[in-house]
């Protein structure tokens, strides 16, 4: 199968079968999955759902957050990981949208990196998601499924494997097919020991055609009874 048709048919077979594909954090504007996205570094999506509710009570918008301090911050996300820094990524993003955005979350690369905890990753979802740019973020789930498939060819870094996702992916699809990998990643291709059992994408997938087809087959073959003396 060459990359081309690897490509078709993994868009074809996602289309099919999640078409819809979304975030699962839960947000209202482009304020609040900034935030959320932030919270969800090194974190599962599960437990900043958990916090953000009461964060968004408390602080609705860059307003409030922005003239907030450590201590009124910290113990409604304490549950997250890193959340001193987090803390303090939250209140400084806030004043920087303030102050140079007029509140507004920003739509382009540049503006966006520049906001206290917000990197590469962070900027290409909000610009995906929120302004359905054709971004790519690449976390570690979409890195580790797009190599075991054969999406990417010898990507040593998510920026790697971005371009070269990108290249290959139809523009108006990247905002979708980012969502596509990552809940690809979360629930079926797993880290330790992905689900090919129920994949759909077998057909196209390097990693199941080379090192798990004959795992999988040995575990689905019936135990034969042993034999009577």
């Amino acid at each position: 199968m060459t990359k081309k048709e690897r490509y078709r048919f993994v868009i074809d077979w996602f289309q099919k079968n999640n078409p819809d594909a979304e975030t699962e954090l839960h947000y209202k504007n482009p304020y609040q999955l900034l935030v959320a996205v932030i919270l969800s570094a090194q974190c599962t999506d599960k437990r900043v759902n958990i916090v953000t509710p009461a964060l968004f009570k408390t602080f609705p918008g860059p307003e409030s957050l922005a003239k907030a301090e450590a201590e009124d911050v910290f113990p409604i996300i304490r549950s997250v990981s890193f959340a001193n820094n987090k803390t303090k990524h939250l209140i400084g993003m806030a004043k920087m949208l303030m102050e140079k955005h007029k509140g507004k979350v920003p739509d382009n690369m540049d503006d966006l990196v520049e906001l206290p905890g917000v990197g590469r990753k962070t900027a290409n979802v909000i610009m995906s998601v929120i302004y359905e740019q054709p971004n790519m973020a690449v976390d570690t789930h979409v890195f580790r499924v797009s190599a075991r498939i054969g999406l990417t060819t010898n990507a040593k870094t998510p920026l790697q494997t971005e371009q070269q996702l990108l290249a290959n992916i139809p523009a108006e699809l990247v905002h979708t097919a980012h969502h596509w990998l990552i809940l690809h990643g979360r629930y079926i291709c797993v880290a330790r020991r992905p689900k090919c059992e129920i994949c759909g994408l077998k057909p196209a997938c390097k990693y199941y055609q080379s090192d798990m087809k004959h795992i999988v087959e040995k575990e689905k073959a019936p135990v034969k009874a042993p034999r009577k003396k």
